[in-house]
């Protein structure tokens, strides 16, 4: 849309963006400042904000204190440990599999892809049942050939690996619907040439593949970084009814001390903790992508 005028062109532009503006300062901005003020507070959400007393970084004090802020910190690092490469490695062979012509590759796309849309709390169920101590499915399964699988959930050494399981069978389709998205990209040439030079499979993978597809699985490994540290609802669901003890994650501690304890300013200062470790880890992953990730097709 044409517009002579600048200040109408200004108006129009400000009336169209306003409502978004407006929901942004309501539901992100506002809330961001709200947390920060509480994480200064000594606040029960079951009083009036009036009896709140302010108490300077003793909130911070007391989480470093304990013994709460290492374990959860180790537990969250133990699911990201399982799961991102998990669900990379096997993201990728999937979608190398796609990316090949044969008979019924769109019903496998689609099978493959189904579990993304699956329900969360619907797919922790279902898990939660099929690891389920020694007699679930699974360790049936295991059990047909003489092995004997972990009870999984209830075993504090297994139960993070469980959960990671569960989280890599939900998102795999959609990460390997992205990776075969960027390598249908690919200029055939490429691999035509490589041809001609007698280069086997796994060169034309290591060598070709992978590099021109590497900002895409830069902009997975880092949004995938950022929703591993937040993991709750798979831990919250598959989780309940059993010891906790060996997956209280951050996320975990802050919806227990908001909306368990009503220790709100607790629980805004374990959500800024858990920010500043993300922005920490972030900004390491922007810097490090200059040396692998490579822009130049």
């Amino acid at each position: 849309m044409y517009f002579p005028n600048p200040r109408q062109k200004r108006r129009t532009v400000t009336a169209f963006l306003l409502p978004s503006l407006i929901g942004v300062v309501v539901f992100c901005l506002v809330p961001i400042i709200v947390s920060l003020a509480y994480s200064f507070l000594d606040y029960d959400v079951l009083r009036p904000l009036s009896d709140a007393l302010f108490v300077g970084l003793q909130n911070y004090k007391q989480l470093f204190s304990s013994d709460e802020m290492p374990k959860a910190l180790w537990h969250t690092f133990q699911y990201i440990l399982y799961y991102m490469p998990l669900v990379m490695v096997l993201a990728l062979v999937e979608a190398s599999l796609l990316n090949r012509a044969f008979r019924g590759n769109g019903v496998y796309r689609v099978i493959f892809y189904t579990p993304v849309i699956t329900s969360w709390v619907a797919a922790a169920v279902v898990w939660k049942w099929l690891l389920s101590g020694k007699f679930s499915p699974i360790n049936q399964f295991f059990a047909l050939f003489g092995i004997t699988a972990p009870t999984w959930l209830a075993d504090p050494n297994w139960a993070m690996f469980g959960i990671s399981m569960a989280a890599v069978w939900k998102d795999c389709g959609y990460f390997a619907l992205l990776f075969l998205a960027a390598m249908k990209n690919i200029d055939r040439s490429y691999y035509e040439a490589a041809d001609i030079d007698g280069a086997r499979w796994y060169q034309k993978f290591f060598r070709i593949t992978l590099p021109l597809i590497s900002p895409t699985v830069f902009l997975l490994l880092v949004t995938t970084l950022i929703g591993s540290f937040q993991v709750f609802d798979s831990v919250q669901v598959m989780m309940s009814g059993l010891p906790t003890q060996a997956t209280t994650v951050m996320m975990e501690r802050i919806y227990t001390y908001a909306f368990k304890s009503y220790q709100m300013g607790t629980a805004a200062a374990w959500s800024w903790i858990l920010f500043l470790i993300i922005l920490v880890f972030t900004i390491l992953q922007f810097r490090l992508q200059k040396k692998w990730v490579n822009y130049d097709v």
